[in-house]
């Protein structure tokens, strides 16, 4: 899952998939949408290494203010029957909260009854980074809401599904996003390898960006790869292959973004 999703804002002008040994490649659109790269391999080898060059351009311009439903403008709402048929699972935990450790600190950003929608989004954006401290993460798999908040610390991936679990907590429709960060500050977290941030859906506005990683909202330097309803999902390499139990030794993982006259990306896995 190395090729970011067309859209209004974001258009690929060149990709270039290399594997090393050679594979043969076959293409399919997973359940939401996302291209899946399928590759088989007929040589041993010693070392897998896979190299994705992308040249695209980004459209992304800032909104000033979102708009949004009259209806949803104060939280809480209620999502159209329409809606709710479609974000369907979107709308739903994926976490064991037996004790409502996660919904409780939800809800604690909630400052009235009723209170502003957006502004609640946005405190909640905030409030990841303010109680999670980050850590890059080299380990496989992902914490759960409740270990990320024991344990007070975590990667971006672990942000994402804090907050992606917290926002369908407090009735927000979420989805977990991955991809790449351009980093013309050097000052962004998560830069230098994948991403993960998260979409909630706002009846008027649509999906809106909220990376708590960084405390950005719909903000023009994430480049989307991958939409899903589950971080486990998402994993930008996952496969198999034949051999002893200890032939794996390590991965690397490379990412790096840089403007042009159009933007590039260049992502590497080994």
């Amino acid at each position: 899952m190395l090729r970011p999703r067309d859209s209004h804002d974001l258009r690929l002008i060149q990709t270039n998939l290399n594997l090393s040994p050679l594979a043969s490649i076959r293409w399919i659109h997973d359940v939401f949408g996302n291209s899946i790269a399928i590759a088989s391999f007929s040589e041993p080898t010693a070392e897998l290494r896979i190299e994705s060059n992308l040249r695209l351009e980004t459209f992304a311009v800032k909104r000033p203010i979102f708009q949004i439903t009259a209806e949803a403008v104060s939280y809480p709402f209620i999502y159209s029957a329409d809606d709710r048929i479609d974000l369907g699972r979107l709308l739903d935990r994926h976490y064991p909260d037996p004790t409502d450790r996660l919904g409780s600190w939800a809800r604690g950003f909630v400052r009235s009854n009723p209170t502003d929608t957006l502004a609640l989004l946005a405190d909640l954006n905030r409030g990841v980074a303010k109680f999670i401290n980050y850590q890059s993460r080299e380990t496989e798999g992902t914490q759960s809401p409740i270990e990320t908040l024991s344990r007070g610390w975590g990667s971006c991936r672990d942000f994402a599904v804090l907050f992606m679990e917290a926002a369908r907590c407090l009735g927000f429709g979420a989805r977990v996003v991955s991809g790449y960060l351009y980093n013309p500050s050097a000052s962004a977290i998560g830069a230098g390898s994948t991403h993960a941030w998260v979409d909630v859906y706002v009846p008027g506005s649509g999906w809106i960006a909220y990376d708590p990683t960084n405390g950005t909202i719909d903000s023009g330097d994430l480049i989307r790869v991958a939409v899903t309803r589950d971080i486990n999902q998402s994993v930008p390499i996952a496969g198999s292959f034949v051999g002893a139990l200890d032939s794996y030794v390590g991965m690397t993982v490379e990412v790096a973004v840089t403007p042009e006259s159009r933007m590039s990306a260049k992502a590497g896995a080994r």
